[in-house]
């Protein structure tokens, strides 16, 4: 763990033989809204989503992932999501530029951002990532 001593990496992973360092940035969220997920008239359904900022859209990298994190209020469960960089800023990115184009739901131009995590077989106007492709998808730390 960094500590908050490495700017925009929560956890550092390194592999024993040295060939690879993994850098992970852990988003939570604990609202009973978010636990049992939602449905948004711009984006549709979606399981949880997390709040992030206007540099998500940029970041990203090779060795940089994202653990998304669902606390359940209620039960007190905890889900895990793993994503590549690529596909948050991507979705990040997609998503804000939906939102632009929506006028009817905002007013003016904002820094916050939303990353949904979307269920398989739901229809969405952009590419979302699923629950079942990411949902505890520890190997896909090992590259």
């Amino acid at each position: 763990m960094t500590l908050g001593r490495t700017k925009g990496v929560d956890i550092l992973v390194s592999d024993p033989n040295g060939a690879r360092m993994i850098r992970l940035e852990v988003k939570t969220n604990y609202r009973s809204t978010r636990s049992t997920g939602g449905n948004s008239k711009v984006f549709g359904k979606f399981v949880s989503a997390w709040m992030m900022g206007t540099k998500h859209e940029q970041v990203r990298g090779p060795n940089l992932f994202y653990c998304f994190v669902n606390i359940s209020e209620y039960t007190k469960q905890f889900r895990f999501y793993i994503l590549p960089s690529a596909v948050v800023s991507d979705y990040v990115r997609a998503q804000h530029q939906l939102w632009l184009d929506d006028r009817s739901s905002h007013s003016r131009e904002n820094t916050l951002r939303i990353f949904r995590i979307g269920t398989r077989g739901a229809k969405y106007p952009i590419p979302a990532p699923i629950d079942e492709d990411y949902e505890d998808n520890w190997d896909s730390l090992r590259g």
